[in-house]
């Protein structure tokens, strides 16, 4: 299963950091509009991705709920057909919830950098290392470790669950 290291966090200065990762990066970022439908499941977080109103991923990841690096293994399925395979998963799975984002994606060495703008929750950074093959979690904790420091980013700022979830305690506590 295809695995990386990943951490969250909030961001104060959406526009401050654009301009710190632009340098960082080796290609120009590229802007998604990304919707993504949470199933119900038993274990890990599975999301039916539609990006940009035609593209469609179907991914499943297991990793903790953790301030900091946490290991993620995930498995992708591309499709033609969301609405169809939405209604099978909704039907079979009930659905948890929906996020939705604009999403300013970057590569700098093997880490994917997302700058995501999320509705109802606000401006977020993502790193993503992935692992290549024969590298360990420690490996990649340590690049992502590297790489809070290049952008100034403090403990203070990370966030430990997923967006779905916050949007969760949103509904509980608002």
């Amino acid at each position: 299963m295809p695995a990386n290291v990943e951490i969250k966090a909030r961001l104060k200065d959406f526009s401050a950091m654009k301009e710190k990762v632009e340098a960082m990066s080796q290609q120009p970022g590229q802007v998604l509009s990304q919707e993504d439908v949470f199933f119900n499941t038993s274990r890990g977080r599975l999301k039916l991705r539609l990006i940009n109103g035609h593209q469609a991923e179907l991914i499943f990841y297991d990793r903790p709920d953790q301030v900091g690096p946490k290991f993620c293994q995930y498995e992708l399925f591309t499709t033609d057909q969301p609405e169809r395979l939405k209604k099978v998963l909704s039907a079979a799975l009930g659905e948890r919830g929906v996020v939705r984002k604009t999403r300013y994606f970057y590569l700098v060495g093997q880490t994917r950098i997302h700058l995501d703008r999320v509705d109802g929750l606000g401006d977020f950074l993502e790193l993503e290392v992935v692992l290549k093959p024969g590298q360990t979690e420690a490996d990649g904790q340590a690049i992502a470790l590297d790489l809070m420091k290049r952008l100034g980013l403090g403990s203070e700022a990370l966030v430990e669950t997923a967006y779905i979830d916050l949007l969760e305690q949103n509904k509980i506590s608002g």
